[in-house]
């Protein structure tokens, strides 16, 4: 009998996230929308991936407030950048290219990732040693 290889994890998707937190936490789609100022028809197709373009800063920061989820991590999800890093980002155009460059070599992309991970257990991330 042949063995079927197992099935990748599916990915993690900014709609899949905040539909799971938002079921966890008791909320309807109309409750959620209206704590966050929106319209639940908007609400539903951020959860179900389909809206035209990411939400503003504010919707997000919004969600992971009412929901428990890390503001910054669905920032990113969601495919934006937190503002308080816009300038550093434009400042160093170059750098950030060669950057994102090297994170398509998987082999350095864990190296970066791995640093990050153990100096937030250790407390010095950022730069801060």
């Amino acid at each position: 009998m042949e063995q079927t290889p197992e099935k990748p994890e599916r990915e993690q998707t900014f709609g899949k996230l905040i539909r799971q937190a938002r079921k966890d936490k008791a909320y309807s789609q109309r409750q959620l929308a209206a704590l966050l100022q929106v319209d639940f028809t908007y609400l539903s197709k951020l959860e179900n991936d389909r809206a035209d373009y990411p939400p503003k800063e504010d919707v997000i920061r919004g969600l992971g407030k009412h929901l428990g989820l890390d503001e910054e991590e669905l920032i990113f999800l969601a495919g934006r950048i937190p503002h308080q890093y816009e300038s550093f980002l434009r400042q160093n155009p170059r750098e950030l290219a060669a950057l994102f460059r090297h994170m398509e070599n998987p082999k350095f992309a864990k190296q970066v990732f791995d640093s990050f991970s153990s100096g937030a257990r250790e407390g010095n991330v950022g730069g801060d040693s």
